[in-house]
């Protein structure tokens, strides 16, 4: 679902090219032919997949070996540096009092990532407010205010209200005490001279620090014409890719940004008003590549969980009893999909079983109440639990055996996906710093072969 086809691929092309024992003119000609399949898979642009190919080709081939590498770490630091290039720089702004405009067509998920954004700012400790400024869409600024109700955020609009700019300028007035102001203009199903002319008015007027791109991810290539007439008319600062976890044309939209000359600011890969994460490109490759992205892994687990909640250290050095996956489940929720989580973990080429993915909130509860029924001991040594212990668990649970194995085999999973982890932590480690840095090894990737 989603770039897990292009992230499969672009794995196995660089496992393919780890266990070459030589590199040569053929096997960057195969590796550059594997990222070629990949990218126009994910409806990235040809013009832009031929660039980065030739690319790749000439510094593989040309460029002479930095010291304290060999050939395969060249090349694949060559390639992770051209991907990043290839998706474009993140957009920058701060943390501090500012006016947001937000543009796009309707269907973009506009006004789902304004609320978003609402709780983004607010969690950073900003008094933030909405200005529901769509008056096209019947419900819009409804739906704001739903949003913006829910996390205790104040919200204007009127939706008898037909001139957009007034709304916008009643707005500004009555949210004169917030710091960081988010105005929702109307969308339309095409790019049409009224809408442009509105949103040209409302910029004149509001005067805002950055003007966002709200663009569907399952657009792909399509995007590249919104962002152009969008920039020309107001000169977009920063892009939000919506939607990145549900289509296989988010390469073609993320590579439509660079019609903006910007970046893009913000990435929307869920439902809930906490999924929305700060684009970072060098992390966005890296868990393309299977190499994770802690510095983001971090952020999230700063913002939704507290120290006492889970023991990190103790799941890093591969302890993980019962209890211990009964705390981190718990944590893990408040984190979002488990899905999204490991991704963020230097798991490499480790393979997760889709079940551990399985982490649904109906599940964990379920779960959680198993547990709740065993001993101590039990929760501790987990192989302590026998048939004869399954069954008084399940009847002190009210649940069934077969439910009680399915927790234990959801358990011996997840030790499994950690030991190996656990395993690959120290390679990965090294060699995303050697991505970033250019020095050190790759951690163990193999003898190298001659050029």
């Amino acid at each position: 679902m989603g770039l897990d086809n292009l992230s499969n691929s672009l794995k196995d092309a660089m496992k393919k090219l780890a266990g070459k024992t030589v590199i040569d003119r053929a096997a960057v000609d195969e590796l550059v032919r594997d990222l070629q399949r990949a990218l126009l898979s994910a409806d990235v642009n040809v013009k832009l997949v031929m660039q980065l190919s030739q690319s790749i080709k000439s510094r593989a081939l040309d460029e002479d070996l930095p010291k304290g590498m060999n050939v395969r770490e060249h090349v694949l630091r060559i390639v992770y540096q051209e991907l990043v290039n290839l998706v474009g720089k993140e957009a920058e702004f701060s943390l501090r009092p500012q006016k947001i405009l937000m543009a796009g067509l309707q269907g973009s998920g506009k006004t789902t990532t304004t609320g978003k954004l609402c709780r983004y700012f607010q969690r950073k400790g900003l008094k933030v407010g909405a200005i529901g400024a769509d008056n096209f869409r019947p419900g819009a600024y409804a739906q704001l205010e739903t949003l913006c109700k829910k996390i205790n955020v104040p919200c204007y609009g009127d939706p008898n209200e037909k001139d957009a700019v007034k709304i916008t300028r009643d707005g500004l007035a009555a949210l004169k005490d917030v710091e960081v102001i988010i105005v929702d203009t109307a969308g339309r199903h095409a790019l049409e001279d009224d809408l442009i002319e509105e949103i040209m008015q409302i910029n004149d007027l509001l005067k805002p620090d950055h003007r966002w791109l709200v663009i569907d991810a399952a657009l792909g290539q399509a995007a590249r014409e919104q962002a152009k007439r969008f920039h020309e008319a107001i000169g977009i600062d920063g892009v939000i890719v919506t939607k990145m976890d549900g289509t296989a044309k988010g390469g073609g939209a993320m590579s439509a940004v660079s019609e903006t000359e910007s970046g893009i600011v913000f990435i929307g890969n869920g439902e809930t008003i906490e999924d929305l994460e700060r684009f970072d490109a060098n992390g966005f490759i890296s868990r393309l590549l299977g190499m994770g992205d802690l510095k983001a892994l971090v952020e999230k687990a700063e913002e939704a969980i507290k120290p006492e909640d889970v023991d990190v250290n103790a799941m890093l050095r591969g302890k993980f009893t019962l209890n211990d996956m009964y705390k981190q489940l718990e944590a893990v929720q408040k984190m979002g999909p488990l899905k999204q989580v490991l991704s963020m973990l230097p798991l490499g080429g480790l393979n997760v079983p889709s079940e551990a993915l399985d982490g649904t909130a109906d599940r964990m509860k379920r779960f959680r109440i198993i547990m709740d029924s065993m001993t101590p001991q039990e929760l501790d040594d987990p192989s302590l639990i026998n048939t004869s212990r399954m069954t008084r668990v399940a009847k002190g649970s009210g649940s069934s055996v077969d439910e009680v194995r399915e927790l234990i085999k959801y358990y011996k999973m997840m030790q499994k996906t950690l030991k190996g982890f656990r395993g690959n932590r120290m390679a990965m480690n090294k060699m995303m710093k050697q991505m970033s840095k250019g020095g050190g090894d790759l951690g163990g990737m193999g003898p190298m072969g001659p050029m």
